[in-house]
């Protein structure tokens, strides 16, 4: 790569990086081609990327975004996964460094804020967004439900009244 291409290179990551809601970086040493590509494959299946770069060109598009904490990660065989959405990559990353032991992830960072391997694994543990719409949303309709249940009852249970009089008399 000439300087050129290695400044295309760190400022497109720079952007990229930018409006991630997520970075996770982890140590890929002794994967083989098909199992990156198995990871690259699932994480864009979840809405994120994996970007293996020279640790420096990633250090450097790190600069000026909020996730800059995380440079000091860079050592060794590592790549960079990220997402938009603040838990898919962490899921991912942690899902598939369970499944394969070559895959160590170092830590990551959401925002400014720093993690190290626990909080990126409690992050991954969390729900994911439209779970956690299911659940609102279900805590909300439980109310109505329920008022509606009730204000039904006592008609229904006249009506098996009437209905076990008239089996009675009948």
């Amino acid at each position: 790569m000439d300087r050129a291409q290695k400044r295309q290179l760190v400022s497109t990551l720079n952007e990229e990086w930018k409006g991630t809601g997520v970075m996770v970086i982890a140590h890929y040493k002794g994967m083989t081609v098909a199992q990156m590509t198995e990871f690259r494959k699932r994480m864009k299946d979840a809405g994120g990327s994996v970007k293996v770069a020279k640790n420096k060109l990633a250090k450097l598009a790190l600069k000026d975004t909020d996730a800059a904490g995380i440079s000091d990660l860079l050592k060794g065989q590592t790549c960079v996964a990220y997402s938009e959405d603040p838990v898919s990559a962490a899921r991912v990353s942690v899902k598939y460094s369970r499944e394969n032991d070559k895959l160590v992830i170092l830590g990551g960072a959401m925002g400014k804020t720093v993690m190290d391997v626990n909080a990126v694994k409690a992050l991954a543990d969390l729900p994911s967004l439209d779970e956690l719409r299911a659940t609102l949303i279900g805590l909300l309709q439980a109310p109505a439900t329920k008022i509606a249940r009730v204000l039904k009852e006592p008609g229904a249970m006249l009506a098996r009244v009437v209905q076990a009089q008239g089996a009675k008399s009948a």
